[in-house]
């Protein structure tokens, strides 16, 4: 059965007759239903009528519906009330605005505005690298989206996009101390996209890209990096593959087995399967086969964009021309950044011994981890309810903090190689086992040490 996640919580008020024992119905009927119990609370209680506040958490809002469901079908519970614990925490929006300067005189008034603040204003007229000194440039970056590729939903536009970026903004801060804001633009024409940035740069000491649909996120990306001087990320292609990379090194240290012998298969060749491609290229990998919802991906293939062509001239050296079933048989590595339930058991079983499976598609994994942890030696997946989960807030904050620090205006993939390293040692041999080949997002060294390497290399 598939398990319980916060993202799905709900809070139920209930009301009962005391002498019919309304908490230990509520207990076994949202026990049976299969849901967690969070929490439970009385929130009032008389001689007559008890009122209990129930909290749990759902596998998906289907079974949200049915747990309710079930508990007003009982005969001694009534169902007041239903909140959705998600809902709730984004009313109003989870970011806001605050001053990091007093304002509460004249005088404050005088140094940050008018007529104090002209003389910032000239002096940055005068030396316009005084701009990263002087204002929010030193530490803001934009969070920028078109909606076209939002999650694992699809083209939902920036209006629907919105709760994610602010969710990013908000992680910017959380671990890295980065001011980060929402840009959603409402176009999804490449030259509209690109011009917009431009035209907004001049706030920001660094741009992240999110949310993009391919291939227009690589002729996005590659514009932008071409026309501004501030570093350029899109977090869906490097976030994921530096993650990617260091939990692999983790994973084949573990099993005893090196990049350059291993047969790796990545099933999803947009933006993200590609960007892990090329770096696990450049740490050694020499045999990748990739495959899309077209099927494999070989020189029979007609190449429409120049990430692709990549892709074609680089991996599947021997040119493998079946199924992804066919291509798991002896795998060593399978990295799935694609759909749900693409993998079968027996696909697993197949592959080599002391296998690794990063099944990564959110929310729901190319295979279900616990009948891939039958077979494969490590299991990942991008899933906080799991173990060892490839997560890109163990990458971008540390990144940016790195890029803002240095001042850096550009980013290579030989610099994201060395992110991953940094977050692959952030996991000690002592520490490292078959459910633990990444750090957590709350290891406060994660941050420090993929920063560092960002300068060092910046």
């Amino acid at each position: 059965m598939a398990s319980t996640s916060p993202g799905y919580g709900i809070t139920i008020r209930v009301e009962g007759k005391p002498e019919f024992q309304p908490v230990a119905e509520i207990t076994t009927i949202i026990t049976r239903e299969g849901a967690m119990i969070t929490a439970l609370d009385v929130a009032d209680s008389q001689l007559d009528n008890v009122v209990i506040d129930v909290t749990c958490d759902a596998i998906d809002q289907e079974h949200a519906d049915k747990i309710t469901a079930a508990l007003s079908a009982s005969p001694i519970l009534k169902v007041r009330k239903v909140s959705d614990r998600t809902f709730l925490l984004h009313l109003g929006g989870k970011l806001e605005v605050q001053s990091k300067v007093p304002l509460k005189t004249r005088d404050d008034l005088s140094r940050a505005y008018t007529p104090g603040v002209a003389r910032i204003c000239q002096a940055i007229a005068k030396d316009p690298s005084d701009a990263r000194r002087l204002t929010i440039k030193r530490n803001t970056v934009a969070v920028v989206t078109d909606g076209s590729a939002v999650l694992g939903l699809g083209n939902l536009g920036p209006e629907a996009a919105l709760p994610v970026m602010e969710g990013k903004a908000a992680l910017f801060k959380r671990f890295a101390d980065v001011d980060a804001w929402p840009v959603c633009l409402d176009t999804q024409d490449v030259d509209e996209i690109v011009r917009t940035v431009q035209l907004i740069a001049p706030v920001y000491g660094g741009i992240n890209l999110e949310d993009i649909s391919a291939p227009r996120c690589f002729e996005v990306e590659a514009r932008l990096r071409k026309l501004l001087d501030i570093p350029v990320f899109h977090d869906d292609q490097h976030g994921t593959a530096v993650v990617v990379l260091a939990a692999l090194r983790n994973a084949l240290k573990l099993v005893k087995k090196n990049m350059k012998d291993c047969t790796i298969i990545i099933n999803g060749a947009g933006a993200a399967g590609t960007a892990i491609a090329r770096l696990l290229v450049l740490a050694g990998a020499k045999e990748i086969i990739g495959f899309d919802s077209r099927g494999v991906i070989n020189n029979k293939r007609p190449a429409d964009n120049e990430m692709r062509k990549w892709f074609i001239e680089t991996c599947n050296k021997k040119q493998f021309d079946g199924s992804l079933s066919e291509a798991m048989k002896g795998a060593d590595v399978f990295i799935g950044v694609s759909a749900p339930n693409v993998l079968t058991e027996a696909d697993v079983a197949s592959m080599a011994k002391r296998s690794i499976v990063f099944a990564l598609a959110n929310p729901d994994p190319e295979i279900d981890p616990v009948l891939a942890r039958k077979h494969a030696a490590v299991v990942a997946t991008g899933r906080s309810d799991q173990p060892n989960q490839i997560n890109n807030v163990l990458a971008f904050p540390g990144i940016f903090r790195g890029l803002l620090d240095a001042g850096a205006k550009k980013i290579t993939d030989e610099l994201l190689v060395a992110c991953a390293e940094a977050i692959a040692g952030c996991v000690s041999d002592a520490q490292l086992n078959a459910s633990f080949i990444v750090p957590s997002v709350f290891d406060q060294n994660v941050v420090k040490a993929v920063a560092a390497a960002v300068k060092e290399r910046s």
